[in-house]
């Protein structure tokens, strides 16, 4: 059995060091009779997905080359702290690829053994109510929100009218005014079409008028 370890220690994490987790899977590794093909070390947060993890990428990528046939971790947390859900993603990612997946601490988080197949029926349970939580927490985040008289989504940018036909009276381009007040030509073409419905001034009509 060909397998990988992949070890990680937060900058948070307090008197850990992964020399000591190595240690202890390669001895685990090798009362298991198994074969360590590669070693990925990370030593940053968990809790920002794979931001700064170059060593938990290139295990991905050995593991869809099917460089291994296991990846052993000291406990799942080492693997990923985003979550149950995304933790799931992570281990159904190796599974896509043939790889499984174990825990030396936690013998009830791997997929390898006869209870391999009830962990991942749980664990995706558990993301389904993560998500399912999530998704009722935003719902009722916006809903207080609104009740609260909050406007949700991108603020509107209050352009001034009167500041764009002053600028287009002084003679200035579109494409100029645009810039200046942060919209597009085509806005300022129709915010100045509407003034001059509007009977603007000579010198308003005659810069429409070119």
């Amino acid at each position: 059995m060909r397998i990988a370890i992949y070890a990680r220690v937060s900058t948070k994490d307090k008197g850990q060091d992964t020399a000591n987790q190595l240690h202890a899977l390669r001895e685990y590794a090798q009362r298991q009779g198994w074969a360590i093909v590669a070693e990925y070390v990370d030593s940053a947060s968990g809790t920002k997905g794979t931001a700064g993890r170059e060593q938990f990428k290139a295990m991905f990528e050995g593991a869809s080359r099917r460089e291994f046939d296991v990846l052993l971790t000291w406990a799942l947390d080492r693997l990923s702290r985003e979550g149950v859900a995304q933790t799931f993603e992570h281990i159904k990612r190796l599974q896509s690829y043939g790889v499984q997946y174990e825990s030396y601490t936690e013998a009830h988080f791997r997929t390898t053994g006869p209870a391999g197949e009830l962990m991942v029926a749980v664990a995706a349970w558990i993301a389904q109510q993560e998500r399912q939580r999530l998704s009722e927490r935003t719902r009722a985040g916006v809903q207080r929100a609104r009740r609260e008289g909050k406007v949700l989504g991108r603020p509107k940018l209050v352009v001034r009218r009167d500041q764009i036909r002053e600028m287009a009276s002084q003679g200035m381009a579109m494409r100029d005014i645009a810039a200046e007040v942060g919209i597009s030509a085509a806005s300022v073409c129709r915010i100045l079409q509407t003034a001059s419905e509007g009977q603007e001034s000579p010198e308003m009509q005659a810069y429409l008028g070119h």
